[in-house]
């Protein structure tokens, strides 16, 4: 609190402004291997629609684990170490491509498996999230949390591709990819420097098969959390259905290098700056509920503006930098209040088992929705199945009618979670 008793902003605060910057300098980084990754199977190994679709999918597939690493993190008392360790282990994977370029021995086995590890040290590091938040901030900070984090994300979408275009037009994917790296070395670095108090776990009474069965018994009996879980899984399915095919759309079929795709992601990832920056007055507007089913629509209906791009490349790149204007803009006023409000409704003890729940549907549905999109976009074309993934996604909203969300106004409204029998 300030001498004037009011309450000092968040990013005034030494431990999460410390936090906050290294996963800011990380969220740069993944923009560099999001874009190196599928230009590298693209440009160099000549790959298919399917195959790339098959290697989108091996970026998410380790989700599929989330509940029973969920269960095992839940049980681990230094949340801190485990985020350090999935930065360190991130980096190390993502070295070993530069030196394979080096020798010139890059194959597309080699991609999916970098994909598959790099995967699996972002479901250690999200599983272990949740209680180090908590720790670091107070309840009635949530959502100013969420849109500090969330604004450094959309920032990387800004700046990010531009620059990791850029760098892999000079250097090659390969080798841009050393920064991705060097940005999880960072962050480790940066997050073993926040001090937070270990929050206390329990032994574990049951066995992890059992533990990780409690954690999705929860999600699908609490009415917030069933419905915010079939709404995403909803989304994440038919936006992995166009986002398989994005990079391959605009190589080919609109012609545009890898600085100009860069550039266009980077400028329409403004929308997201944008969103984030708004979402906390738009959720003070409209409400926390309403908020997130106008981001559900927001965040889906955009992709079916793709088969309109064409023309001269001002225009090229200008109907996919909107898409990625308006579908940024979405997805922050879906994330902010819904990882706020799911934060709020869930209790403390089994908060990695949770997310380890939502993770493996949510994030484990991305790879089936992936591989959808490759062979769909080899059987009925990249254009209309753009148009499929945006219709589909947008009927998300369907799952929150009849649920307690959309009435929700305020984060402050909600019951305060109770520990639960385990």
């Amino acid at each position: 609190m300030t001498s004037g008793g009011r309450a000092r902003p968040l990013w005034r605060d030494r431990r999460f402004a410390t936090y906050w910057a290294g996963q800011g300098i990380s969220q740069f980084g993944d923009r560099i291997t999001e874009l190196a990754l599928p230009l590298i199977a693209v440009t160099t190994l000549h790959a298919s629609a399917p195959t790339l679709g098959l290697l989108t999918a091996a970026v998410w597939a380790p989700n599929i684990l989330s509940l029973f690493i969920g269960s095992w993190v839940d049980h681990q008392l230094r949340k801190k170490r485990l985020l350090v360790l999935a930065d360190v282990l991130r980096a190390v994977v993502l070295l070993s491509l530069p030196l394979a370029h080096w020798f010139g021995v890059v194959t597309m086995g080699q991609l999916v498996a970098v994909a598959l590890v790099a995967g699996l040290g972002q479901v250690l590091y999200q599983t272990a999230y949740p209680s180090f938040f908590v720790s670091l901030v107070r309840r009635d900070q949530f959502v100013e949390a969420n849109g500090l984090l969330s604004s450094t994300r959309s920032v990387s979408f800004v700046g990010g591709p531009a620059v990791a275009g850029g760098l892999i037009q000079a250097f090659t994917a390969p080798v841009a990819l050393v920064l991705d790296a060097l940005s999880f070395l960072v962050s480790a670095l940066l997050i073993g420097r926040v001090r937070v108090a270990d929050r206390p776990v329990e032994e574990p009474k049951d066995g992890l098969l059992s533990r990780a069965r409690e954690g999705m018994r929860l999600v699908l009996r609490h009415p917030y959390l069933r419905a915010s879980l079939a709404c995403v899984t909803t989304i994440n399915f038919f936006t992995f259905v166009a986002a398989a095919l994005l990079i391959l759309f605009a190589s080919r079929e609109l012609g545009l290098s890898a600085g100009a795709i860069g550039l266009a992601l980077g400028i329409g990832a403004t929308g997201g700056v944008l969103g984030a920056v708004l979402a906390g007055r738009v959720t003070r507007w409209l409400g926390v509920g309403r908020t997130i089913c106008v981001g559900a629509v927001l965040f889906c209906a955009p992709f079916a503006l793709l088969p309109l791009a064409g023309g001269p490349l001002w225009m090229r790149m200008g109907v996919l930098g909107v898409v990625e204007l308006m579908s940024g803009f979405g997805v922050m006023l879906l994330d902010v209040p819904l990882n706020a409000l799911q934060t709020a409704v869930t209790p403390d003890e089994i908060r990695s088992r949770v997310v380890g729940a939502f993770s493996s549907m949510n994030y484990g549905i991305r790879p089936v929705g992936a591989v959808l999109g490759g062979l769909l976009g080899e059987w009925i074309g990249i254009a209309p199945t753009m148009v499929l993934a945006a219709v589909g996604g947008t009927l998300s909203i369907l799952w929150l009618v009849g649920s307690p969300i959309p009435a929700t106004r305020t984060i402050e409204e909600l019951d305060a979670p109770h520990k639960v029998a385990l």
